[in-house]
């Protein structure tokens, strides 16, 4: 009985969203708002049991990880900059949030800028050194070449610098044009299982 029901629900929800195909109605909107409180839902629920409760509530109050007295007081410093997040709410102290959001910014722009560096600037550029023995390790080193070419602005863009730049920018658009397909493709492989939802799992229900 609950596998009927929720398939009448995911296919009348499903049929919903495909309505703004028609025009927009409420049914969409209904469904659109739904989708969005849910994921909100998930989200919070998800960040409460897999970081607040574990990494916070855990080693603090029930000392669950925490090696000594003093990591558990440590956690009183992302607690606190976590309930400044919250100021936010309240108009007169919502300054308060800037230090916080000033801290988590700062963190995540030093590991973001670290990432990237370790995890694909070095090894892209270890990459990109090969043997030119075949075709596609030529195209692929043109390709570096000509687009750092085309990112360099120092030097007035012309004869050779021209010519790479040009070619960069046709490799470019070559990467830009494959990431598109990729999307419309994974868009599309989305639509054909809904649509194969619909044609086996509830149609076949409804017969």
């Amino acid at each position: 009985m609950m596998h009927i029901i929720g398939t009448w629900i995911a296919a009348g929800l499903t049929l919903a969203i495909f309505s703004f195909l028609y025009k927009d109605n409420p049914f969409y909107k209904f469904a659109e708002h739904l989708y969005v409180g849910v994921s909100a839902a998930f989200a919070i629920l998800y960040t409460w049991a897999f970081d607040v409760w574990p990494m916070l509530v855990e080693p603090m109050f029930y000392g669950r990880g925490a090696a000594s007295a003093a990591d558990r007081w440590i956690l009183l410093v992302p607690m606190l900059f976590g309930l400044l997040m919250l100021s936010r709410w309240f108009p007169k102290i919502g300054w308060l949030s800037r230090w916080a959001i000033a801290l988590t910014v700062g963190i995540a722009a030093g590991l973001g800028i670290t990432g990237q560096i370790q995890g694909i600037l070095l090894p892209q550029v270890a990459g990109t050194l090969v043997p030119l023995t075949s075709l596609d390790n030529v195209l692929m080193v043109v390709g570096v070449i000509s687009t750092l070419v085309y990112f360099y602005f120092s030097i007035a863009q012309k004869g050779a610098v021209k010519v790479g730049s040009r070619l960069g920018m046709i490799f470019i658009m070559v990467a830009f044009g494959a990431s598109f397909g990729y999307t419309v493709m994974a868009r599309i492989s989305l639509l054909i299982g809904r649509l194969y939802f619909l044609a086996y799992d509830w149609l076949h229900l409804v017969r």
